[in-house]
């Protein structure tokens, strides 16, 4: 009797990995009840399955998408990796359909996917370095312009780049940063503070008629460096026009000339570029410089709209200077994400 009770009880109360073990075959009998023996399992979902096709060929094929009608082909690079998203429910789809090619066919975005943005989701943060570099539009109805300047100071930045400065905000930025940076320049609506000399301080035409964009050199313990500021013009996405793009893709044009030109071979821009590295407008900076989030940092690295950041149109991007890491800062009172990065300035 007490061998039975015994017996009793152990089958009633279960080992622990065992009766997971269980739970775990029941749920997926519960889940394949409707598929053994089925021969429709293959002719159902068909349309889920052209769904996650057409994903594909447009991930893949993005470039190819014209911006002769509505710069369809930029709004589309814009937000590609949220593309994504589709992957999960084009899968949830193909299971409440119950259909092996739908569940066959979203293996295919889902690689797709993987290899255009799986290696953002790895670190590839470094340690080491010898100057950090941040840059923030502080949004022109920034309500508190001195707490952001003390926020973005307190980054460690080197040398910090600030856009979208209005005139009358100006004297208060210069206030709050003084007693961290020795050196600034300000030209039109961009700013460039540095604990280093600065020097060479000229206006970049990048097409406006008003002063957007600045370049400045600054003279690093390792040497002098190239910066470059600029805050290209916004683009709005409009029902009729579309995404209306036109003079930011000038612009950006107008400024990756002026940085292949400059003589210097060590070169950082910072700045809102109101493009992310995929936008092919963007190629004539893109092109010629590597993107210290894509190359250092931690995931995509979002920065607008702060308060739920969709994509990264603040960039930090070098030429001739190494990527050490890449980050984003806390939200201030911009609706942008401040962006810093740390950075190798090798000795020529």
């Amino acid at each position: 009797m007490a061998q039975q009770a015994y017996m009793t009880e152990t089958d009633n109360g279960g080992s622990g990995p065992e009766r997971r073990g269980t739970r775990l075959r029941r749920l997926a009998e519960r889940l394949t009840a409707g598929w053994r023996g089925d021969p429709r399992i293959w002719r159902r979902g068909v349309v889920a399955a052209v769904l996650a096709l057409l994903l594909s060929l447009v991930m893949v094929a993005h470039s190819y998408i014209p911006n002769r009608y509505g710069n369809l082909g930029s709004l589309t690079e814009t937000f590609l990796p949220w593309l994504g998203l589709f992957v999960p429910l084009l899968f949830l789809l193909a299971l409440v359909r119950r259909s092996a090619t739908a569940l066959i066919a979203v293996v295919l975005p889902a690689v797709v996917w993987l290899n255009l943005f799986g290696g953002q989701l790895t670190d590839k943060t470094g340690s080491g370095g010898d100057l950090t570099v941040a840059t923030h539009n502080v949004n022109a109805e920034n309500a508190d312009p001195s707490g952001t300047a003390r926020a973005v100071a307190a980054s460690g930045a080197d040398v910090l780049a600030l856009e979208e400065l209005t005139s009358s905000a100006v004297p208060v930025y210069e206030k709050a940063l003084t007693a961290t940076y020795a050196y600034h320049s300000v030209r039109g609506t961009v700013g460039l503070w540095s604990k280093y000399p600065i020097s060479d301080v000229a206006d970049v035409d990048i097409k406006l008629g008003w002063v957007r964009a600045m370049r400045a050199t600054v003279t690093t313990p390792e040497g002098p460096v190239a910066f470059y500021v600029a805050h290209l013009p916004s683009v709005r996405v409009k029902l009729q026009a579309g995404f209306t793009a036109r003079q930011r893709d000038k612009s950006a044009d107008a400024l990756g000339e002026a940085i292949a030109a400059d003589p210097l071979s060590r070169k950082i821009l910072l700045g809102d570029l109101n493009g992310t590295m995929n936008d092919r407008s963007l190629n004539a900076v893109t092109s010629q410089m590597r993107s210290t989030q894509g190359a250092a940092g931690s995931g995509m690295g979002f920065s607008w709209p702060a308060s739920f950041p969709m994509a990264r149109i603040d960039q930090i991007m070098v030429t001739g200077v190494q990527p050490v890491t890449s980050w984003t800062l806390p939200e201030t009172g911009s609706d942008h994400l401040p962006v810093a990065a740390r950075v190798k300035v090798t000795t020529p």
